[in-house]
């Protein structure tokens, strides 16, 4: 795993985001159409990018997944990109990554509601437990997204550009932790 390993320490927490891109015909999100005396929004669909990450507890981005298309599954890019963890870590993951189950490390996921059933108050419980730990992995992707060209649509469609542009925005995110941890330490 490249050295991952003491980085990881114990636990690590894994999730998806998601941005956004227009094509670029696609500039303005919604139209207006006059039919006779009523108006009519038509709004244009967009096209979503998704990347995978794993981040520490302590909210440093430590893995990045290539950019997909926002309908690629996030099990699905787990699969193509496959993570090689160190064994004994805890891994926090969301239901997205159901069947997702790397070799040598314990599995945190919450439990999804059975179809037509309910969950237990233990089961709910649980699941209150697990998200409050996994919080930290969309504090984590919210802080990356302080770079407003992450959230906002892509209008460049340059090869490799998103990829190069989310890769900086965690770039900076980790920087953003190591000054303020720094900061504590001195």
């Amino acid at each position: 795993s490249r050295g991952l390993g003491d980085v990881y320490k114990r636990q690590s927490f894994k999730d998806a985001k998601k941005s956004c891109w227009t094509e670029p015909s696609d500039l303005f999100n919604a139209l207006w159409m006059k039919t006779g005396s009523l108006h009519v929004i038509v709004v244009k669909k967009t096209h979503s990018i998704k990347n995978n990450l794993l981040c520490t507890n302590n909210l440093r981005i430590v893995w990045l997944s290539s950019t997909y298309e926002g309908h690629v599954h996030d099990k699905k890019i787990c699969d193509e990109e496959p993570l090689l963890l160190p064994r004994g870590i805890r891994l926090w993951q969301d239901t997205g990554f159901i069947g997702h189950r790397p070799d040598g490390v314990e599995i945190c996921m919450p439990r999804k509601k059975p179809k037509g059933k309910e969950l237990t108050a233990v089961e709910k419980q649980e699941n209150k437990r697990i998200s409050g730990i996994r919080i930290k992995v969309e504090h984590a992707i919210g802080g990356m997204k302080k770079c407003h060209i992450v959230k906002e649509r892509f209008r460049c469609h340059k090869f490799g550009f998103e990829d190069m542009v989310i890769l900086i925005a965690c770039g900076l995110h980790n920087f953003r932790i190591s000054h303020k941890m720094s900061h504590i330490t001195n």
